[in-house]
């Protein structure tokens, strides 16, 4: 009769089998490889050798004056138009969830618009208000008395139409995943807090959007760099971006190609450096979830515990 292993000896021939299986060689991994940098060896090649990129053009122009003045635009409005965009989507987030079905109903419809309409005839549409709306008065409704008026193109300069379509449009999306990272918290969690005799404010604040932030931060970062990529948008309205500045210089030179991959490297300088933040974040947030896979043999078997009231 065959004695049963102990539980030693089934650690010690599973460690075994995987030193085996990790020192077996993997020729397809192998294979796999080399076809892989054998191709991309051969495109950085072609891509080097190519006289019509026209490289030392790319180098000229790559840290000229206004080409770093128009980085400087894109990023300032990448900043602004996120964090507005991020605030307004979470009061829109949370009107959302409200149980209040006037202002779940007013997000709702907000949502709708500005994600069923291209964001690029939203900024000519900002821009051109003035056609709409020549003067913009402040007055009691249905031709009361006029308190104040502004002429629509004093307010509405490229600058102010560029920062209100990509925020308000950004605000749509923020607010769809901040929602959905509000209702990824456990019902307990939000429970606990209402025994508690939390406010719903302060519900939010210290217990619910901590622990939201782990699914909020990757679609977020998501977002910022497509907000990157957005800006170029405004080229349109004649606000001077990146890419605005690279199409000023290369109608005057001809030089379309070249000046096209100075938008293209600055552009991808970006949103590597957005990516290694983003990164950073997601594993600030995630440090508790890492903590709990590492001794997942005792956390396995017990329940997660709700909150404590020492934790408020």
């Amino acid at each position: 009769m065959k004695i049963a292993d102990t539980p030693s000896q089934i650690r010690e021939n599973e460690q075994r089998n995987v030193a085996f299986a990790r020192a077996r060689p993997n020729y397809g991994r192998l294979i796999s490889w080399i076809v892989v940098l054998c191709v991309a060896a051969n495109v950085g090649w072609l891509v080097a050798t190519n006289p019509n990129f026209e490289w030392s053009v790319v180098g000229q122009w790559f840290s000229e004056a206004s080409v770093l003045k128009g980085l400087q635009v894109t990023l300032g409005l990448t900043l602004v138009s996120m964090i507005a965009g991020t605030l307004l989507g979470l009061l829109l987030a949370v009107a959302r969830l409200a149980n209040n079905r006037l202002l779940s109903g007013l997000a709702g419809l907000y949502i709708w618009f500005f994600r069923g309409t291209p964001l690029l005839v939203q900024l000519i549409f900002w821009y051109n208000m003035s056609t709409l709306f020549p003067v913009v008065t402040l007055g009691l409704p249905f031709g009361g008395p006029v308190l104040a008026s502004w002429n629509t193109n004093d307010l509405i300069t490229p600058l102010t139409a560029a920062i209100a379509g990509l925020a308000l449009n950004e605000a749509a999306y923020m607010a769809e995943i901040i929602r959905a990272g509000l209702q990824s918290v456990e019902n307990g969690q939000v429970e606990t807090t209402q025994a508690f005799g939390m406010s719903r404010a302060r519900a939010l604040r210290r217990i619910i959007i901590p622990q939201a932030m782990r699914s909020i931060i990757p679609p977020t970062g998501n977002q910022l760099i497509s907000m990157i990529k957005a800006t170029s948008l405004v080229s349109v309205i004649a606000m001077g971006d990146l890419l605005y500045s690279v199409q000023s210089i290369y109608n005057r030179t001809f030089e379309v190609i070249p000046m096209l991959m100075v938008a293209v490297i600055w552009y991808l300088l970006v949103t590597s450096v957005l990516n290694v933040g983003q990164s950073a974040i997601e594993r600030y947030y995630s440090r508790g979830v890492r903590r709990a896979v590492a001794k997942r043999p005792a956390a396995a078997i017990a329940p997660r515990p709700l909150l404590h009231k020492e934790d408020l």
